[in-house]
């Protein structure tokens, strides 16, 4: 369990020397787009085990001295308060936590870009907040005929009626909150602007998924395609690559399809295109420090069946689609994986069977699966956050943790004066008992110090778990997924 299977520092290097490789490439002015996610790149880290999620940014902190930053929304996003789902955040606000978080590390940032603008109540607000903070706020607007018809899109109708994004520095990192924000058109639209004040501009793009010389069908890759199924983003063998070269490489079907913008626009800047292919654009050595690849296999067939719950649960709230829960069961069937492959769920499955009420499991990372019920004291996940301590650290299992003395008060405080319905304690109230407890109490602390050993593990809740269970299971790194059912019936759950 938790193995190996990626070398950073051997990533690091490779990648850094090929940006710089590329940045050379390019007199005067580079846009670099920076796809995935840069401080914290969860998913990257769930399926190549040893990859750091702040990766990016450490590259890109040996460049910031020409470096500025532009960060790109998606109006409609904003409209529909799209949340990012491993931080539970909406994309609005994850731009203001990536502003500081840029600044944080002592990158400049020069603007924000809402894509897709068209008039968006919300998006003006978004924009009327940002200014009133003193960021710089551009609009790009949908474009007729956008990817196919290149005449229009790189003309004065298309690109041209995009804002100009104003930067000062030789390399202009474009990113967003997630995948769809519309990061590759922003670059081509400043393309398009820059060669109109006879400005010579180039473009690359830094993508770790999917990795192109991995195959198709890699699990790394189908977990990609789970990870954006909401997106209608598919992989595919880039054809151009094929054609221009005669090997077989993975792309995505939004690249390829704007390729030919891209091919186009360079011929009219340069009189030709310094590339052949979707492929060519990139800058991905992930595929080059895979150092286990069995390890990385099962990590990311892992994910599939993780994001395939999310998309049960989120269609079950409404905020998912049939249709997204439908394309990543497929990805399942295409990996010859199935919920027998995540122990978990047949462990609280039969908790929850045996006890007649809301149960979990949790793989720890050596392998052994523990269970927690529901109580008049406490919830499954606190039951089980507490079961997982107390073997982590040789505890034996009888060993009470933490008295009726000390929780009872709590759970007075949250009925009688906080107004709180359900008594029972929630993960974060448990671990601040027990850190109480740990003061003066060795056994406590020793299971307190245990706390890191549930990094990376596994765990499944037999039903959908409240949004503070959510973010303490996020917040300790426990890989977590839910029945798509709530634990009462009424309408409204927080």
């Amino acid at each position: 369990m938790n193995r190996l299977g990626f070398d950073n520092d051997k990533y690091l290097q490779m990648q850094s020397a090929l940006i710089r490789e590329r940045i050379d490439k390019f007199g005067g002015k580079l846009y670099l787009e920076f796809g995935g996610k840069l401080f914290d790149d969860y998913h990257a880290s769930r399926v190549l085990p040893g990859f750091h999620p702040d990766s990016k940014i450490t590259m890109l902190l040996q460049l910031k001295d020409q470096a500025e930053i532009v960060i790109v929304i998606n109006s409609a996003d904003i409209e529909k308060n799209k949340v990012r789902g491993d931080l539970g955040i909406t994309y609005d606000l994850d731009v203001l936590r990536l502003i500081d978080a840029f600044r944080g590390n002592g990158l400049y940032v020069g603007s924000v870009v809402l894509t897709r603008y068209q008039g968006q109540p919300a998006a003006d607000a978004f924009q009327a907040r940002l200014e009133a903070l003193g960021i710089r706020v551009y609009r790009h607007y949908p474009i007729p005929g956008y990817p196919s018809d290149i005449a229009t899109i790189v003309s004065d109708e298309g690109y041209g009626i995009n804002d100009y994004i104003e930067t000062s520095r030789s390399l202009v990192v474009v990113t967003a909150p997630g995948p769809g924000s519309g990061k590759m058109a922003t670059c081509l639209s400043q393309l398009y602007h820059e060669n109109k004040r006879g400005i010579q501009a180039g473009y690359a793009k830094f993508e770790t998924f999917p990795i192109w010389n991995l195959p198709l069908k890699h699990p790394v890759n189908l977990a990609y395609e789970a990870a954006t199924a909401d997106l209608n983003d598919v992989n595919m063998i880039d054809p151009f690559h094929l054609e221009a070269y005669g090997e077989t490489t993975v792309n995505y079907n939004r690249d390829v399809e704007i390729f030919p913008v891209l091919n186009a626009m360079f011929q009219k800047i340069y009189g030709e295109s310094p590339y052949k292919s979707p492929t060519d654009m990139g800058v991905n050595m992930a595929g080059n420090c895979i150092i286990d690849d069995e390890a990385v296999r099962a990590a990311a067939n892992q994910e599939i069946i993780r994001r395939y719950y999310a998309a049960l649960c989120d269609e079950r709230t409404g905020l998912g689609s049939p249709e997204t829960t439908y394309k990543i069961k497929l990805l399942i069937q295409q990996a010859g994986i199935s919920e027998e492959d995540r122990p978990v769920i047949a462990a609280a499955l039969a908790k929850e069977a045996a006890t007649g009420e809301p149960a979990m499991a949790i793989e720890l990372n050596d392998g052994r699966i523990l269970t927690g019920k529901t109580s008049t004291l406490m919830g499954s996940a606190s039951a089980m956050l507490l079961n997982a301590l107390k073997a982590s650290a040789e505890i034996p299992d009888e060993t009470l943790l933490m008295s009726r003395e000390v929780i009872e008060p709590i759970m007075e405080l949250k009925t009688g004066h906080l107004g709180n319905h359900n008594p029972r304690l929630h993960t974060d109230e448990i671990l601040i008992a027990l850190a109480i407890c740990a003061v003066n109490d060795p056994v406590a602390k020793k299971a307190m110090d245990q706390l890191p050993a549930l990094k990376n593990c596994e765990a499944h809740s037999t039903v959908m778990l409240s949004q503070v269970d959510v973010n303490t299971f996020r917040k300790l790194g426990i890989h977590l997924t839910c029945e798509p059912k709530h634990q009462t019936k009424k309408l409204f759950h927080k």
